[in-house]
């Protein structure tokens, strides 16, 4: 283990590993496939990138999560860590010089998208490579049962029969029973091997507030609560109300959705993050690679569609261990919002069919063409162009992508990218022959670095502003090296996309499975139920409530939920119940008793009462006798 802790100090700085992060990285490093269940700020990346590191060899990673991979790499890069990502929406030149860096380099970790495992650039080169893990974040994905299926995930057990004999570490911080097991099932692990730290948190309370005025009392919450916090919406529209809301009562607020530009977005959660203003009133847009630890409170004003959405979001609360709040609001209403919400989610085969349709016109694609083809999406044009509902046909989209037809990926931010295509000799030879590009191939080379092995990211703005040249001067520079074919640029770009992952199909021929409709509402339904449960419960601990659902069968109550705290209010004190039981015991002595009578007589809470009388019974003190009246025994 004392090669693990030098890695962990030389690297990330800490001289000891969270709980689970031992037991997983042992588990991985004798090489056992292994199911890592760990909440969310647990530190997965760490269970596997220091391990990895202690090998010869590639780690591969797959994640659907775009933004955090290249987040990831950024931060290995900075450590000095050789890592790649490899995703669609980069073009096939980027990724052929990415996997033979993979090949020939001494890189550590590649990450890259489900959707690419399937191409044949990929399958064929992965065989070259000297892989020494697989790990598969996000591993719920690959369950149907699961809340976030993809179809694309089954393609990494196609993978271990490419690279065999490599051991497979999948990561998740939200599966049920059920999910584990086809999880372990799907990555066709060798032996079932689950590795888990309680969900338990704590520090954190879990409440339900019942009112019709969302509005005050959200505002009653955040005035009396202390710190940072998060307030989770539905819609982009609604975010925006309640930020203004907060705002005009005096409290620091801004909102964060999908639809804001990534500049903004970054700009939005950097300033929320270093504490320019406390609250973020988002849609379940934010929340992926969240770095801030004294989050006090995460305050739902919409019911979320399933327990693991709620309790990813909510565990966001509280990381630095001090006592935080995870508040769900509710409304006597909210229960057929969540009836209507599945209508939407779930549109007609025959919406579904039409929105493929009009799909493979929008981007002109001929029956039987684009398998693997990779086109950018605007969603509000194609909505606008086909007269579509822009969430029946969002939710149609996804249907089809879990049906395996297509991918949609989230909204990705590529910055301009430059790869030298000459040898450092050669370009020497360009500049001395064309002077009026040297000034600026000096400043490309004294700003970014490995520009002759890989496509390395490049801003214009910041060229721009070294060299005291207007922007456009330096895109025409960039644009100009490229005709003569010194580099390969490849300009800004920032759009969805959207992955044609098998050929077009004309409408006969698409189909969509009835059984798996029917399975998916169903599971959906089931899921929908489970959060309205929590969301009505009364008697149980919500934090037991959580852990019973996620599989953790033998916990204890938190004592600080809303239901535990109102049970505590409801218990007598210990002077009382010995002064109940005392004079409880005088007055059964003469006769049997229904408890009616005894508060009339005792003149005592019935509440307080119904415990003492508990306790005597499960402590054979006493016994019920002709149906309701209680009989002292002893």
């Amino acid at each position: 283990m004392d090669m693990y802790l030098q890695i962990l100090e030389k690297y990330w700085g800490y001289k000891r590993f969270r709980p689970l992060q031992e037991e997983i990285i042992l588990s991985v490093a004798n090489g056992h496939d292994t199911l890592g269940l760990m909440p969310t700020g647990g530190g997965k990346s760490l269970t596997f990138q220091v391990p990895a590191m202690a090998k010869e060899g590639l780690c591969l990673v797959v994640t659907p999560l775009i933004a955090l991979m290249k987040d990831q790499v950024t931060r290995l890069r900075s450590m000095g860590i050789k890592a790649l990502a490899v995703y669609s929406g980069l073009t096939r030149e980027e990724i052929d010089v990415a996997l033979d860096n993979c090949i020939f380099g001494d890189f550590k970790f590649l990450y890259v998208s489900p959707e690419r495992l399937g191409t044949p650039i990929f399958r064929s080169r992965v065989q070259e490579m000297n892989i020494n893990m697989i790990v598969v974040d996000e591993a719920h994905c690959i369950s149907q049962w699961g809340y976030d299926f993809r179809p694309s995930y089954l393609r990494i057990a196609e993978l271990r029969e490419l690279i065999p004999g490599i051991p497979v570490l999948a990561l998740t911080a939200t599966a049920t029973p059920g999910v584990v097991d086809d999880i372990m099932e799907k990555l066709k692990f060798r032996e079932k091997n689950v590795l888990r730290m309680t969900f338990a948190r704590k520090n954190l309370a879990y409440m339900v507030r019942w009112t019709e005025d969302k509005n005050g009392e959200l505002l009653r919450m955040v005035t009396s609560l202390r710190g940072s916090g998060i307030v989770y919406v539905r819609t982009r529209k609604h975010a925006r109300e309640v930020a203004l809301l907060l705002k005009d009562h005096k409290i620091t607020a801004d909102y964060y959705h999908a639809g804001l530009s990534h500049e903004l977005r970054d700009r939005k959660q950097h300033k929320w993050t270093t504490g320019n203003f406390r609250v973020i009133v988002a849609t379940n847009a934010f929340g992926m690679g969240i770095d801030k630890a004294d989050v006090q409170f995460v305050i739902h004003m919409d019911i979320p569609d399933s327990l693991e959405a709620f309790f990813q979001e909510a565990g966001r609360a509280g990381r630095d261990g001090k006592k935080a709040y995870a508040i769900l609001l509710a409304a006597g209403n909210d229960e057929l919002k969540l009836k209507k919400r599945a209508e939407v989610n779930f549109p007609p085969v025959k919406t579904i069919k039409e929105v493929y349709e009009a799909l493979g016109n929008y981007f002109q694609i001929p029956v039987g063409a684009a398998k693997n083809q990779v086109f950018d999406f605007s969603i509000t044009d194609f909505v606008s162009r086909y007269k579509f509902n822009v969430m029946i046909a969002f939710n149609s989209l996804k249907f089809l992508e879990r049906e395996g037809y297509i991918e949609v990926t989230e909204d990705i931010n590529n910055p301009s990218r430059v790869h030298f295509l000459v040898l450092r000799d050669q370009l020497y030879k360009f500049q001395v022959s064309n002077s009026h590009f040297d000034a600026f191939i000096k400043l490309l080379l004294r700003s970014y670095t490995g520009m002759f092995t890989e496509f390395v990211p490049v801003f214009e703005d910041d060229l721009a502003r070294k060299s005291r040249m207007p922007e456009e001067t330096i895109r025409d520079f960039l644009i100009k090296l490229s005709q003569q074919q010194i580099i390969r640029y490849i300009p800004r770009k920032k759009t969805p996309l959207i992955i044609f992952t098998e050929e077009r199909l004309d409408n006969k021929n698409l189909w969509i499975s009835p059984e798996n409709y029917k399975l998916r509402k169903e599971n959906y339904f089931r899921r929908q139920e489970k959060i309205w449960d929590y969301v009505t419960n009364r008697n149980m601990c919500r934090s037991r409530y959580l852990l019973d659902y996620f599989g953790e069968k033998e916990t204890e109550e938190c004592g600080i939920c809303d239901i535990c705290r109102e049970q505590q209010k409801s218990e007598p004190s210990k002077e009382e119940f010995d002064h109940i039981l005392k004079e409880l015991k005088i007055i059964l002595s003469e006769t049997p008793l229904d408890p009616d009578e005894i508060v009339d007589i005792l003149k005592v809470s019935r509440e307080h009462l119904v415990i003492v009388i508990r306790w005597m019974l499960d402590n054979g003190e006493a016994e019920y006798i002709e149906g309701e009246k209680i009989r002292l025994l002893s």
